[in-house]
C-alpha cells in the first residue's frame, strides 16, 4: 500500500470517528439514583450503584458496558465496572446499575484525612465515568459538588 492510500485511510477514519462523537452534542447528565448492598470479600465494601443517565440529545446512546468513579476529597474513594449493556433513549432516561468496591483501606484514609487536626465544614466528591462499547462510541460524564458536613450533634428528644 502506497503511503498516500495509507494516509488517505487515515483521513477517512479519523473523519468517521470525528462524526462518531459530533453526534453527541450535548453531555449526559448522571445522578445517583440509589445505592444497595451487595457481599464483599475480607477488606471490601461491595455495594450496587444505581446510575440515573439523562439524554438530552436526539441520538439514542447504545453502550455495552460502563465505569464509574466516586472521588472524596480528590481521593478515589469507590470503583466498578459492569459489562451489561443497554440503551439510553434520545430525550430519555435509564437507569444503569454498576457494583463498585470500596476498600476499608480506602476509607480509613478518607477518615484519617478528615481527622488530620484540620476543621472540615464541607466535603468535596467528584463522579466521573463512561458508557462505551456500543453503537454510540465512547460517552464520558462527569459531576461534582460538595456537602456540608454538620457541626454538632442533633441534641436526643428528653424524657
Amino acid at each position: 500500500m502506497t503511503n498516500r492510500r495509507l494516509l488517505l485511510l487515515a483521513i477517512a477514519a479519523l473523519a468517521t470517528t470525528g462524526c462518531a462523537s459530533l453526534a453527541q452534542k450535548d453531555p449526559v447528565e448522571v445522578t445517583v439514583a440509589g445505592i444497595e448492598s451487595l457481599p464483599g470479600e475480607g477488606l471490601e465494601v461491595r455495594m450496587l450503584v444505581k446510575l440515573r443517565v439523562l439524554n438530552p440529545n436526539e441520538t439514542p446512546i447504545v453502550y455495552q458496558g460502563a465505569y464509574v468513579r466516586l472521588d472524596v476529597q480528590d481521593k478515589t474513594f469507590a470503583s466498578g465496572v459492569t459489562g451489561e449493556g443497554g440503551t439510553v433513549p434520545g430525550f430519555g432516561e435509564a437507569v444503569v446499575a454498576v457494583p463498585v468496591t470500596v476498600s476499608v483501606l480506602r476509607m480509613v484514609r478518607q477518615v484519617m484525612g478528615v481527622l488530620d487536626g484540620q476543621p472540615v465544614d464541607r466535603i468535596r466528591y467528584e463522579m466521573s465515568g463512561k458508557l462505551s462499547g456500543g453503537s454510540s462510541g465512547t460517552v464520558r460524564f462527569r459531576s461534582q459538588g460538595e456537602f456540608e458536613v454538620p457541626q454538632s450533634m442533633p441534641e436526643p428528644p428528653g424524657d
